[in-house]
């Protein structure tokens, strides 16, 4: 190994910013069809094949052979896709591409989106603009108007407690809802997240606003590149700024504060889940027409895995957690035996990256084979294959490539960072 690849390597361990490689060649992409608000339980005929031709048909798809356990046959989700967060192999997935309501994980394309823009100490006073046009019974942390909180105070918001409030003030520093939205879809397509179409920030039920477990993946896999974002998701309990209020006998103001708690009970354990063993994130929600939704990533014996489960349609308590963990269960017993049925695609701009070691980046970048040799990284799109895989999302800090024979040679492996190993623990 070059000197250059040796420092470039170092660095992306430190920062924890590894691309992601993939060996598989997919299918030709079918570009996904308009989004639609049908409430029918029926998966459409035709889907979006990006990241494989499989992926795009209804139904379980998966490829059994002889040492693979049989997936669990309990499972009742509408949608479900299970995946290898280092390589980008798709190990099994129901209705990948079925548009549905994503409720509150879409939020992990708003911190995708957003968090690298703005300093976590920096400070924002609420005011009443900052708040409007919230959705009825929008989940809260408790956000005041005239208060001042950090970024890093309204990030804990979105994370932990879902706070559309937070997620409102925080687009109102980023130009506003509106915009925001924009800035949401155009990262989305950018991603190669075709099947989402953002209308509001916060995941709430809207006429048109869809996604798909497949998106939802692609989202919290490039997230989960930003030490911010995994440092947020993976943080069980916090305190939040309360109201400010004058010290008794002393007239000088003070600030109260009270904890919030992680709503994502594979990371915060319930009376009828415990905690899941290697978890570390990512985001769930729950509205009337998502039902419940959730995207998990979690660590054992070295590999990392993300499953997205979209709407279960067993109504008992906390049934999302559950489904998931049974996916993990089967994706940590299948995965190195199970022959993949599709893949994570990379962004658009991996192909076009053309960062050097020691340069900052705040694109995407491709990665290569095993890290090996290296291929091209084609886009999904209707007329243009999905073979190559990488993905990445550079934050301050620093996210380092190398850039060989026109792909990209990158580390295969994703650490997740001590702290999280230490936290998702038993």
């Amino acid at each position: 190994m070059s000197a250059p690849q040796k420092t470039a390597r170092r660095s992306l361990l430190v920062t924890s910013a590894t691309l992601l490689s993939l060996s598989i060649t997919a299918p030709a992409a079918l570009a996904a069809p308009a989004p639609s608000t049908s409430a029918s339980a029926t998966p459409p005929a035709r889907m979006s094949t990006v990241g494989g031709a499989r992926l795009g048909l209804p139904g379980t798809q998966v490829n059994p052979s002889g040492g693979v356990p049989a997936l669990p046959n309990d499972l009742t989700a509408r949608s479900w896709i299970v995946t290898d967060a280092e390589s980008g192999e798709v190990l099994a997935a129901h209705n990948a591409h079925w548009r549905l309501p994503p409720a509150s994980t879409l939020k992990m394309l708003f911190a995708d989106t957003v968090l690298p823009r703005f300093p976590k100490d920096t400070q924002h006073k609420v005011v009443p603009s900052d708040l409007a046009g919230m959705g009825a019974g929008s989940s809260m942390v408790g956000i005041k108007e005239g208060e001042t909180y950090t970024v890093h105070d309204l990030w804990l918001g979105v994370f932990l407690r879902s706070g559309n409030d937070a997620v409102h003030v925080l687009s109102a520093m980023n130009g506003g809802v509106q915009q925001t939205v924009r800035d949401m879809q155009d990262h989305a397509d950018e991603l190669q997240a075709l099947d989402t179409h953002v209308v509001t920030p916060d995941g709430y039920d809207e006429d048109g606003q869809m996604s798909s477990a497949y998106d939802l993946t692609l989202f919290a896999r490039s997230g989960l590149q930003k030490k911010d974002f995994r440092e947020y998701c993976s943080t069980v309990r916090a305190r939040f700024p309360g109201a400010t209020t004058e010290k008794k006998g002393k007239g000088s103001p003070g600030r109260e504060s009270f904890e919030i708690q992680n709503t994502n009970r594979l990371l915060s354990g319930d009376t009828d889940v415990p905690v899941y063993q290697g978890i570390a994130g990512v985001k769930n929600g729950n509205t009337t027409n998502a039902g419940a939704t959730f995207t998990g990533v979690a660590e054992r014996n070295g590999r990392v895995l993300l499953v997205t489960v979209m709407k279960p349609e067993k109504h008992e308590h906390n049934e999302v957690y559950k489904e998931t963990a049974k996916l993990f269960d089967w994706g940590f017993a299948a995965a190195g035996k199970v022959r993949p049925v599709g893949e994570l695609v990379a962004p658009r701009s991996a192909g076009q990256s053309t960062a050097q070691p020691g340069a900052t980046a705040v694109g995407r970048a491709g990665g290569g084979t095993g890290g090996a040799g290296a291929k091209p990284v084609a886009s999904a799109t209707a007329d243009a294959g999905s073979s190559g895989m990488g993905i990445a999302l550079g934050i301050a800090g620093g996210l380092l490539v190398l850039l060989a024979g026109g792909a990209f040679l990158v580390n295969r492996r994703w650490p997740l960072p001590d702290l999280v190993r230490r936290r998702s623990r038993p």
